[in-house]
């Protein structure tokens, strides 16, 4: 199973200001979540931001935030737990045709929603702590969850690794940022080809 641009969202988990210095090979890693970020506004992917107790750890980069549709102050780890689902899923498509206050109520069509992107690409710090539990919460709402692994970091390799286990283990596929870019495009052709490879070199 390919990735599908079409099918896809992006969620960016803390990337924050008093954070990543702690964060292994942390420079790689915020260099990433902005191609990342970049490659969505190019492919018409929605983008989201998350932080963690901006007061005290800082926001994200405001490059990193431009790329965002909304970005999610939390408490809770997961971003998951404080809304972040009910930005995942499809609004309501507004009513067409016909003036439809004239219409008694029991007549008016329901808003359709729109085709829901079930997808979630996610990258983030810290793997072991936000980034995981927001993974296996989105899961368990029952998103098809894909974490971009040189583009999530921890304090440690080893915390790292050991969630990168853990949500292998529990169904999610493990990526790299140059993969997302190649399964959403799918070809050579795509008018946005030049871009996002310009963005990987």
């Amino acid at each position: 199973m390919l990735l599908d641009a079409q099918d896809s969202q992006l969620v960016l988990v803390d990337y924050q200001a008093r954070l990543m210095p702690a964060i292994h090979e942390c420079e790689a890693v915020l260099r990433n979540a902005l191609r990342l970020g970049q490659m969505a506004r190019l492919l018409e992917v929605p983008a989201w931001g998350t932080e963690q107790s901006p007061a005290k750890l800082g926001e994200n980069p405001a490059e990193l935030r431009a790329l965002c549709r909304k970005t999610l102050a939390k408490m809770h780890f997961s971003g998951a737990a404080e809304g972040l689902t009910d930005l995942l899923r499809a609004p309501a498509r507004p009513q067409q045709g016909g003036n439809a206050r004239s219409l008694p109520k029991h007549l008016q069509k329901a808003p359709q929603p729109q085709d829901p992107r079930n997808t979630i690409v996610l990258a983030g710090c810290e793997a072991h702590v936000c980034l995981l539990q927001t993974a296996l919460d989105l899961l368990d709402e029952e998103f098809d969850v894909w974490v971009v692994a040189d583009a999530c970091g921890s304090r440690t390799e080893r915390n790292r690794d050991a969630a990168f286990d853990r949500l292998a283990g529990a169904g999610v596929e493990l990526v790299t940022t140059e993969m997302v870019a190649f399964e959403w495009l799918r070809t050579a052709g795509h008018d946005a080809f030049r871009d996002v490879q310009a963005l990987i070199k």
